[in-house]
């Protein structure tokens, strides 16, 4: 039996890494669809503003950042093996530019189901060319910084990127080692 349910997590975790993988060779006419883009671009910039009254850093770095990109909505689900997905929306000098796909997959001891808020500034061109490329990829060493309400963390560039994140909702247990990916597409 204990057998069973091995091979059982093996094919699980398999088919989690071939649908991260199949999304992530979206075509593109297919990147976001049209119907979902307009909501989109509006939560995007609810998203934004609520990060930046919670945190007076994410306000400075949304006027100093070159560019930047807003996931408003972000699932992420896991048991022992997990994933998160979200669209995004990409700007340059305060301007719609583009749009996003995030993916990720973990891997450890974790259970259960979130949604956040993450946002991403680029610090010069040259960082955000890097995302706009398709390759980047953060793995563990990535630290983001977590905002909440009432608490007040500072939030700085590091290696040309400043990543934060805002938890919406759910509840996660979580030890795990994984790493995001990101899909860009122009307007």
């Amino acid at each position: 039996m204990k057998k069973l349910k091995n091979y059982g997590l093996l094919i699980f975790i398999f088919s989690l890494v071939l649908n991260f993988d199949a999304n992530a060779q979206t075509k593109e006419k297919d990147f976001i669809k049209d119907k979902d883009k307009e909501n989109l671009v509006v939560d995007a910039k609810y998203a934004l503003e609520e990060l930046k009254e919670n945190n007076a850093d994410v306000a400075k770095l949304a006027d100093d950042a070159y560019g930047y990109v807003i996931f408003p909505n972000v699932g992420k689900g896991a048991f022992i093996a997990g994933g998160a997905a979200g669209n995004g929306v990409v700007y340059q000098g305060g301007k719609q530019i583009g749009w996003a796909k995030l993916r990720q997959v973990d891997v450890g001891l974790q259970i259960g189901g979130e949604a956040f808020r993450e946002a991403i500034f680029f610090q010069t061109e040259q960082d955000l060319d890097e995302f706009k490329s398709s390759e980047l990829e953060f793995t563990g060493g990535v630290s983001a910084v977590a905002i909440t309400e009432g608490a007040s963390k500072t939030v700085n560039f590091e290696d040309g990127m400043a990543v934060v994140t805002m938890p919406k909702g759910g509840a996660m247990i979580e030890i795990s080692v994984g790493g995001q990916k990101f899909k860009y597409q122009d307007m």
